[in-house]
């Protein structure tokens, strides 16, 4: 993997010196081969648009899967773009309203921490590009879950880094944020807290298109410990290529929430975003294979033993 790393790589940064036009029309030929021959993951693409949108018929849910799997070839491409873009296009194609005043707010309140939520919405690697914006005194980071494969771990790092950035490995949060604090420092975090926790992480179960769903309440237990004011990243896309990701509020005082209560407002505000425009979302990710009838499950043979 180490010998085809650096030709891979090559190729690929060759690609991206591409015009974003020509490498939408390269999408617009991937899309045929993916969803008509390889059919990437269609089957649990199309079980989980039944079972997520019931109201919908089934030629309304036929059109947001082809939409969305052009979509899922459009991010391959934005994705190869990542290396090479500049700075300077990057933040022509990426706005970020309220992230000023966001910073400004925190800056009079004293705090030391802004918390982003954010989904697999939208184009949530170009997203990564807030560290543009970032007034001075401030450091930008994300939370991200490091790949098995150190080479290609390697390689995201060094193309979500490459806007100032920071990536923090989601096992290291906390100790992360602890010596942030200790050394008087201030930072803004992106959370992308989506995806299906491990059993052992489940605390938690809210109701999220129309199933029982678990979500990682990581952002909220912390964000309670150091009282960092905490967003919620709403993210449209007025067009191919471009991305706006409007920084609404959820609260700046979360340890006065009951427990649950963020974690809970996140997952309405993404569900909101989806059901807006479904096609957005990364649904080739097996979001509910952990059932809570299956965690309840496990947890009585847990307590038995």
């Amino acid at each position: 993997m180490k010998l085809l790393y650096y030709p891979i790589y090559a190729l690929v940064w060759l690609f991206s010196r591409l015009p974003m036009s020509v490498l939408y029309l390269l999408s617009d030929m991937l899309f045929l081969p993916v969803y008509h021959v390889i059919r990437y993951r269609r089957k649990l693409v199309q079980r989980q648009l039944a079972d997520s949108f019931p109201e919908k018929s089934a030629p309304e849910r036929r059109q947001i899967e082809k939409r969305f799997y052009h979509f899922l070839c459009d991010l391959v491409v934005e994705y190869i773009k990542l290396i090479t873009i500049t700075p300077q296009e990057m933040m022509r194609r990426v706005q970020f309203p309220g992230l000023a005043e966001a910073i400004q707010t925190a800056e009079e309140e004293k705090k030391t921490f802004c918390f982003f939520y954010l989904g697999h919405y939208c184009n949530w690697e170009w997203l990564a590009s807030y560290a543009l914006w970032v007034a001075p005194g401030w450091k930008a980071s994300q939370i991200y879950h490091p790949l098995k494969n150190g080479v290609m771990d390697r390689f995201m790092l060094r193309v979500r880094t490459k806007f100032g950035g920071g990536c923090v490995p989601m096992k290291e949060t906390l100790r992360h944020i602890l010596t942030t604090r200790r050394n008087n420092g201030k930072e803004l975090m992106a959370f992308i807290a989506d995806q299906s926790p491990k059993w052992e992480a489940m605390h938690h179960w809210t109701d999220f298109l129309h199933h029982p769903t678990s979500f990682f309440i990581g952002t909220e237990k912390i964000g309670k410990q150091v009282d960092a004011a905490i967003y919620y990243v709403r993210v449209t896309r007025p067009k191919r290529g471009h991305y706006v990701g409007e920084v609404v509020p959820i609260t700046a005082t979360p340890s006065q929430c009951p427990d649950y209560d963020i974690t809970d407002r996140y997952a309405q505000l993404l569900e909101q975003q989806i059901r807006e425009c479904p096609e957005l979302w990364l649904w080739t990710h097996n979001r509910w294979k952990r059932t809570r009838q299956e965690w309840e499950s496990r947890k009585e043979h847990t307590a038995k033993s």
